[in-house]
């Protein structure tokens, strides 16, 4: 059995249900709902929110979240999980989705630069536009080998899938080079989406609602030795204006000295 490193860990995770800010037709800011947070010398933390509405606009039957951390003495590994979900939400009666689970687990071995960051077991189930399903694709086999920063930047150098999802991730025109890359990545966890919906226009990993807005899926940000994950991003753009956010969660962690 592998002895306690002597040096100290300091762990960091935390996770939110469900955050929103309205400028149209009124101001209104929802304050986080379901928010947790991880202690420096890890342990347990949960939130949970149950039956959420607000003026008509989105309402969510449960939203919840969950960190932790701590050491495994077989293999001298500090294990840090964050995860956050989304039950039953509605929003605007056009946008609805059974559960959103957003979850990041890091292991981080003793002496390595970074933790081993990975989103598996997040998920979407029976999401909805206007009642048309959204068939959602996630790219597990391509984020299973970029579990670090240092994999990501050496992806990205070599071209590649992950150079092209990586270089312009919101559609601007501008690809990113490598010589651009300031220690982050900005990418989606989502490889396709279709839906049938009348007029819905699908952008990458974003999906435009006429009368509604864009919905972003699935967003990653990869840092050094850190993981955020947000799997339902909102900007609204009609007669309500205003952008919000569901499912996110954040992961990463640091020896020292």
């Amino acid at each position: 059995m592998s002895p306690k490193s002597p040096r100290t860990f300091h762990y960091h995770a935390c996770a939110q249900a469900f955050s929103a800010n309205f400028t149209r037709p009124f101001h209104h800011q929802i304050d986080v709902q379901a928010q947790s947070a991880l202690p420096v010398i890890g342990g347990h933390g949960h939130a949970r929110t149950e039956n959420f509405e607000f003026c008509n606009f989105i309402s969510f039957k449960r939203g919840y979240s969950h960190v932790s951390g701590g050491h495994q003495l077989e293999d001298d590994s500090n294990n840090t999980l964050a995860t956050s979900a989304l039950e039953h939400l509605n929003m605007f009666d056009v946008l609805t989705v059974d559960s959103v689970v957003s979850r990041l687990y890091s292991k981080h071995p003793a002496g390595a630069k970074e933790g081993n960051i990975t989103w598996i077991g997040s998920k979407f189930e029976n999401l909805r536009i206007a009642g048309f399903p959204v068939h959602i694709e996630l790219n597990v086999p391509l984020f299973q080998n970029l579990l670090t920063f240092d994999a990501a930047e050496k992806a990205f150098a070599k071209g590649g899938e992950f150079r092209k999802i990586a270089e312009d991730p919101l559609g601007t025109g501008t690809a990113l080079k490598p010589s651009d890359v300031d220690g982050v990545f900005l990418c989606s966890i989502v490889k396709e989406i279709k839906v049938d919906s009348p007029g819905v226009k699908v952008e990458g990993h974003s999906i435009y609602v006429p009368g509604f807005g864009k919905v972003y899926l699935g967003e990653l940000l990869i840092k050094r030795g850190e993981k955020t994950l947000t799997m339902l991003r909102f900007e609204l753009g009609s007669t309500t204006g205003g952008s919000g956010s569901g499912g996110g969660t954040k992961t990463n962690g640091s020896h020292y000295p």
